[in-house]
């Protein structure tokens, strides 16, 4: 009995006991918010909102995936192209307090640019994020070193901003595309491209609306 007493770990004191897993973590002001983004985005998914104007936002089990992609990805710059109110922001940020990292996102929409700064703003994420407004395309390759990008924007630069991105890519680095098996046919040259490129490994993961994932090797 004293030797098994004695061969048990001791219990975990000071801040492992206070360290969670972040989706265990979440902070109440951005619950708060993603359910109110969610539910905007399923109104416009029914009322005649104009496709523009929609919030056309990841669902959840997507914004885990890519949370656990981002903290798992090597040293380097993490992208967002494609802002839109900040949902996918949001679970992102998580990734980033829990590395100690920081996100530059891109939007170009004024209306959306709007919706995310107070998404920021209320989340108290201003720490954590910086949002950058214009076409990412044009600012990309100032980020020499990316670890992580994160893409869904319009689908007709999906291709543009891949090919800016991947050249960037730190060994290891990912980037994952939105929408890769519910917009399949209108990406389907762009992903035949990526499924061939020998700089990545690739795969079309079934979540949500489809994710590409490419690890640079």
């Amino acid at each position: 009995m004293g030797d098994a007493a004695g061969a048990a770990d001791p219990a975990p004191r000071g801040k492992e006991c206070l360290k969670l897993p972040m989706f265990h973590n979440i902070q109440p002001a951005i619950l708060e918010r993603m359910k109110y983004l969610e539910e905007i985005d399923r109104r416009d998914r029914t009322d005649g909102t104009p496709r523009l104007a929609r919030m056309r936002q990841i669902p959840p089990e997507t914004g885990r995936f890519l949370a656990l992609l981002a903290a798992a990805s090597p040293a380097g710059s993490w992208l967002e192209i494609g802002t839109s109110a900040g949902y996918s922001t949001m679970w992102l940020a998580l990734a980033c307090a829990e590395t100690h990292r920081r996100l530059t996102t891109f939007e170009l929409l004024p209306e959306k640019i709007a919706l995310a700064r107070e998404t920021i703003r209320l989340c108290g994420l201003e720490n954590l994020v910086e949002l950058v407004e214009g076409d990412a395309r044009e600012k990309l390759g100032g980020f020499p070193r990316v670890a992580f990008c994160f893409l869904d924007a319009e689908k007709e630069i999906y291709s543009d901003c891949y090919d800016a991105v991947v050249p960037n890519l730190v060994a290891g680095g990912i980037l994952a595309a939105d929408n890769a098996v519910s917009h399949g046919a209108a990406l389907g040259p762009m992903l035949e491209k990526v499924m061939a490129d020998a700089r990545v490994d690739s795969v079309i993961v079934p979540i949500g609306k489809g994710v590409l994932v490419s690890r640079k090797v």
